[in-house]
């Protein structure tokens, strides 16, 4: 696999909708969940690389992914950490600030979700050639800032992450969001030795058929 750009990086995302983001403790238990989410027709990834062993995590993921799958890194906050995640196989980054791996990555040529909070941040992260912009942590300004920022700004692709549940996925998209990223409430507990594939698989075909609704 190789690393996809911004307009690669937006066409996938405006067909598929979802982002699952893998932030676990444990590399095997990380590449499997991962695993079970390509399975299950995910095929967006996000490995954060807070995870001790994050590039021989997205190596192994990367290593197994059916034709079709992106495979990111996520938490790449600077220029090293982009080069140490594509040398790994990741395809495109995704940031939780707009730090200075954003315009590294644009100037690469590699697909990158930086994250943002306000409309002046929306707007600088498009201004900057970003793919999309992650509006993190959606949870505490919901879908009606999406509307209410879509209104001066429609051509903002908005990709909510932080407390969407698959009850919400619907409001976020009619609001305007280009996309939704899901970690815990897809996740759960699967990403940890413990963890619970089968429920994983179940959570994934449910996320699935909340983005595929009109």
């Amino acid at each position: 696999m190789s690393v996809v750009d911004n307009g690669r990086l937006q066409e996938r995302l405006g067909e598929s909708r979802l982002i699952a983001i893998l932030r676990g403790s444990d590399v095997d238990a990380t590449v499997a969940a991962a695993r079970t989410l390509l399975d299950a027709g995910v095929l967006t990834l996000e490995i954060a690389l807070t995870l001790d062993g994050a590039e021989e995590a997205i190596a192994q993921v990367v290593k197994d992914a059916p034709a079709g799958a992106m495979i990111g890194a996520g938490t790449a906050l600077t220029p090293a950490d982009v080069d140490r995640a594509v040398s790994a196989g990741a395809q495109f980054m995704v940031t939780p600030t707009l730090s200075q791996s954003v315009g590294y990555a644009v100037r690469e040529g590699i697909g990158v979700l930086p994250g943002v909070y306000s409309p002046t941040e929306i707007q600088r992260g498009l201004d900057l050639g970003a793919a999309a912009v992650k509006l993190f942590p959606a949870s505490g300004l919901g879908p009606g800032f999406i509307r209410a920022v879509r209104e001066p700004l429609p051509h903002a692709r908005i990709i909510p992450v932080g407390g969407v549940s698959v009850g919400s996925v619907g409001e976020y998209l009619e609001a305007g969001a280009f996309a939704v990223g899901v970690g815990g409430p897809l996740l759960g507990d699967a990403a940890t030795p413990s963890g619970d594939l089968a429920a994983l698989a179940a959570r994934a075909a449910a996320f699935r058929r909340a983005v595929a609704r009109p």
